[in-house]
């Protein structure tokens, strides 16, 4: 899910002819790149939590449900995103079509019989729907937020409690019941008021972004995140890009819309400021990880529990 952010500025990006791709298994790239983030973060922060979004075929060597698992990249995380899995595939508030379902449904339990969490985020608003979602996958033994906007800027007004809400501490991923997902805080007037937002409720997870608009989350900050209303302790995730590059970050050059470095590709025609990237490049890696200025680094130092990674499901774009 990228973030509905409007750049201050607009610029034009010169269109790449299309290239003839070297001999790359992109699939395993991306792998080799979340376990790269997984053993460079867990070794400066033991227990950091990893959780790639989407791309669930890379638990396979395959790709397929009933391959040989991936087992270094199972190792690696802690657990697996998943959206639209029961509603919103196709259109919010719709149910998601069985064919999509059943190929995705196996890969899960993949994941959780190998001992990782699974999240499921359903884009869903009526409330029969949004209890549905939630069933559906506690069923299955996974934990699951039914998002009420795709742009995922707010805390649902309905459950009023989170599903299976209790005062447990969390110490592990797995001992979650329940999650927000909440990356886009641009209706809060201010910081704190967002920070008194996720204070105020009792997820045992919550991902969020590293910025409120360009301002940095600090330690102090995310350590007042992690204290649930009802005297518990819940685990904090940092929302991070890692498959394609978006114009609003930090690291973005205003001079690559002209003169894109060569791991820049294409913007994303659904979500405009959003760029399909060669993930497997050092350049774009050592944005991401490896160094004391890198993304992974400013997430560790601002206290995060762990990182939830999007676009893991990039490596479709180059097999197409």
């Amino acid at each position: 899910m990228r973030k509905l952010i409007i750049p201050i500025l607009l610029f034009s990006f010169i269109s790449c002819k299309k290239e003839k791709m070297p001999a790359i298994d992109f699939r395993q790239e991306m792998r080799n790149f979340v376990q790269n983030i997984s053993s460079y973060s867990r070794n400066l922060h033991p227990g950091f939590i990893i959780i790639p979004q989407n791309g669930h075929q890379l638990l396979t060597l395959n790709g397929e449900a009933n391959g040989a698992t991936a087992d270094e990249y199972i190792q690696a995380i802690d657990g697996i995103g998943r959206e639209d899995l029961f509603y919103g595939y196709e259109e919010d508030d719709v149910t998601t079509p069985n064919v999509i379902k059943e190929e995705a449904i196996p890969f899960m339990n993949i994941a959780k019989n190998s001992g990782l969490q699974v999240l499921v985020t359903d884009y869903c608003f009526t409330q029969n729907k949004m209890d549905d979602s939630y069933n559906q996958s506690a069923v299955r033994g996974y934990i699951s937020f039914a998002a009420d906007h795709r742009e995922l800027d707010n805390i649902p007004a309905y459950p009023v409690m989170p599903y299976n809400a209790d005062t447990t501490n969390i110490n592990t991923l797995t001992d979650a019941k329940n999650f927000l997902y909440n990356i886009n805080p641009a209706q809060y007037e201010s910081k704190q008021s967002f920070i008194n937002a996720l204070s105020t409720g009792n997820h045992d997870v919550i991902i969020m972004d590293l910025f409120f608009n360009t301002e940095t989350f600090n330690a102090s900050e995310i350590s007042i995140i992690k204290h649930k209303a009802n005297g518990g302790l819940r685990k904090v995730i940092c929302y991070m890009s890692i498959g394609e590059a978006e114009d609003y970050r930090y690291y973005w050059q205003k001079f690559w819309t002209g003169v894109p470095p060569q791991w820049l590709v294409a913007e994303n025609p659904e979500w405009a400021g959003n760029y399909k990237v060669k993930y497997w490049d050092k350049e774009w890696q050592n944005i991401i990880y490896g160094n004391a200025s890198s993304y992974t680094n400013r997430i560790i130092n601002a206290g995060f529990d762990g990182v939830y990674l999007d676009i893991i499901d990039g490596f479709e774009y180059f097999e197409n």
